[in-house]
């Protein structure tokens, strides 16, 4: 345990930046999603977690009772890692078990595939903004109508290389879109180039909902759909370990 009463007390610096980094990206991280990213117990990322939350660069959320705490960077935070174009994450009831899902899914693939980054909306958005064009968005209504706008996956895996390689768009999606509106997303990502494909992990209620919205965009070749259940949970380090 002398770990665990270390990082309650110490947090290096270079560790600190790096879940400021991390937290900025997403949005809102977990000690959970923190755990199965370094491989540790969920007491040390938590520990890791409310270290940064005491010198005033994370806020802690818990709007759910029966989830896990969420934690959000401060403009602190933000001003501690020289993060540009980011703001401070908020955190709601209606929207809680979404981001917890979205972290869980970058540690894992972050986890899986350490020669890749993971990147969240937040990130996505700012970028996107700074160079004028989609990077790694479809572009809903662009057959035809005057105005289009952009549909931001959750997440985006980028390669190692990521100025010769382009990204695959991850889609956590746990609630059944309108018809219509799943539909118009779908012929989006089909046409969408700026990425080699998209990846939606999908709860089971989900499933059958994107499937036949995939196969009316004739999307098939562009879209894989996981079921959410199917992402390995690594599990993180038990506490003591």
């Amino acid at each position: 345990m002398a770990h665990e009463k270390l990082a309650k007390n110490h947090l290096p610096a270079a560790a600190r930046a790096e879940i400021l980094r991390w937290t900025a990206g997403l949005g809102a991280v977990t000690a959970d999603a923190l755990a199965i990213r370094w491989q540790t117990s969920v007491d040390s990322a938590r520990a890791r977690l409310c270290a940064a939350e005491r010198h005033g660069l994370l806020v802690r959320h818990r709007p759910l009772i029966d989830r896990p705490s969420l934690y959000t960077i401060t403009r602190s935070g933000l001003r501690a890692i020289g993060a540009r174009g980011l703001d401070p994450a908020r955190v709601s009831a209606a929207g809680a078990v979404h981001l917890i899902e979205c972290a869980r899914v970058a540690a894992a693939l972050e986890l899986r595939y350490p020669d890749h980054r993971v990147a969240g909306e937040r990130e996505l958005r700012r970028d996107e903004r700074e160079r004028g064009r989609s990077i790694a968005s479809a572009e809903l209504g662009a057959d035809g109508r005057a105005r289009t706008s952009r549909h931001r996956p959750d997440l985006v895996l980028w390669p190692g290389d990521s100025h010769s390689c382009s990204p695959v768009a991850i889609e956590v999606e746990l609630t059944v879109k309108a018809p219509e509106r799943l539909l118009a997303i779908c012929r989006a990502w089909a046409r969408a180039r700026c990425v080699v494909g998209v990846v939606y992990l999908v709860a089971p209620d989900v499933e059958r909902a994107l499937l036949n919205a995939v196969q009316r965009a004739h999307a098939e070749q562009r879209i894989a759909i996981v079921p959410l259940q199917a992402l390995p949970r690594e599990r993180p380090v038990p506490s003591g370990a």
